[in-house]
């Protein structure tokens, strides 16, 4: 196992709106191995743009940490001896994230140049009145203070590791003109180009037809490793999932239900939410017959759920479901999930009949990371 670069435990962020409390997240606890590639999944609402933002300090203005621990181990002692800074356990030093104010400086040396998020729509984010090539020295400038002909020259560089074409004509054009495709390169170049440890993709392909979203995935996996990035993949599509995830953590209500490797939560999955997920792939539809929909809505996050968030919305619920909150059980090293069912005591209950077919459709095959 390599070593762990972020370690969240009971995570909860609570949201204050018209003098009502929404429990954003509710005891949120993953870490996360250096170099590996993550992705969070679940419907929206859940809590994974709220978990990924608490990790950059951009927690919106109305959001407060109520408790819980994010360790980051990526600075190695630059902060230990900040009241941010810590030492675990076992001797490894880090910098505890929900420490640090909002507005405060550390946070200029963690967010870019150590984490960095590529936010959903490049055309919102990206200035409209900049070239795209001050955008992406301005990260240089910024991060490495690099200027003139080196920033120009180190740009060029990032352009074509992104596939830009003639990336010197680019350079000198505005956001507007370019592709869908191309501004994400461009967002994804600047995030790059600060060098962080970590990267968080935000549904970097949504609105990406099916031909340039391979290419972006592609491109991601490539950057990976020559970048030696650990990626943070937030999406509610699952066949997004099977292309570049090492480990998949499934979202719902604010928590993680199921964590596991990506044959585990593809072949093996264990918690209804997940086995709820994977049957609605349209992939797994049968001509002439409706698609698979989860029945029912999730719980309101404005009161305090008791028992299994998902039971409500599980046929095959326990009484206990409904009283009381599970624990993770561990199913492998690598695999674990938050459902009774696992229980040795409950019944055994069968997975949908439909998941057999993800083994004949090929799943996570090596063809699809390459």
């Amino acid at each position: 196992m390599k070593d762990t670069i972020l370690s969240v435990t009971d995570l909860c962020v609570d949201f204050h709106l018209r003098g009502k409390t929404l429990h954003a997240l509710r005891g949120v606890s993953l870490d996360v191995a250096e170099g590996e590639s993550l992705a969070i999944v679940g419907e929206s609402g859940s809590g994974k743009s709220v978990l990924n933002k608490n990790f950059i300090g951009l927690l919106d203005a109305n959001g407060e940490i109520t408790g819980g621990s994010i360790r980051y181990y990526g600075m190695g002692d630059k902060l230990r001896s900040t009241p941010e800074g810590g030492m675990d356990e076992e001797g490894r030093a880090y910098v505890e994230l929900t420490r640090i104010p909002s507005r405060n400086k550390d946070w200029l040396r963690i967010r870019g140049s150590e984490i960095c998020m590529i936010p959903q729509d490049p055309m919102t984010s990206l200035n409209p009145l900049k070239r795209i090539g001050a955008q992406i020295s301005e990260a240089l400038l910024l991060h490495h203070g690099m200027k003139g002909q080196m920033a120009y020259d180190e740009t060029i560089r990032i352009l074509e590791d992104v596939q830009i074409d003639h990336p010197q004509e680019r350079y000198r054009q505005y956001p507007h003109e370019l592709s869908g495709g191309q501004r994400q390169r461009i967002v994804i170049a600047i995030a790059i180009a600060c060098q962080p440890k970590i990267l968080i993709c935000d549904e970097p392909t949504t609105a990406l037809d099916v031909t340039v979203q391979a290419q972006v995935l592609s491109l991601l996996h490539q950057l990976k490793d020559k970048y030696r990035l650990t990626i943070l993949f937030i999406t509610h599509d699952l066949g997004v999932v099977a292309n570049i995830a090492d480990r998949v953590a499934v979202m719902y209500a604010g928590d993680i239900v199921e964590v596991g490797t990506s044959e585990e939560i593809f072949f093996d999955p264990r918690h209804p939410y997940t086995w709820a997920l994977l049957s609605s792939l349209p992939q797994l539809g049968e001509r002439g017959e409706e698609l698979f929909t989860i029945r029912g809505t999730p719980p309101s996050l404005f009161t305090e759920i008791t028992g299994d968030a998902f039971a409500m919305r599980n046929p095959q619920a326990l009484m206990i479901d409904h009283r009381e909150r599970p624990p993770y059980f561990s199913i492998s090293p690598t695999h674990r999930a938050r459902t009774w069912l696992l229980d040795p005591r409950a019944p055994k209950m069968e997975r949908p009949g439909v998941l057999d077919r993800i083994k004949e459709l090929g799943g996570k095959t090596d063809e699809s990371k390459s």
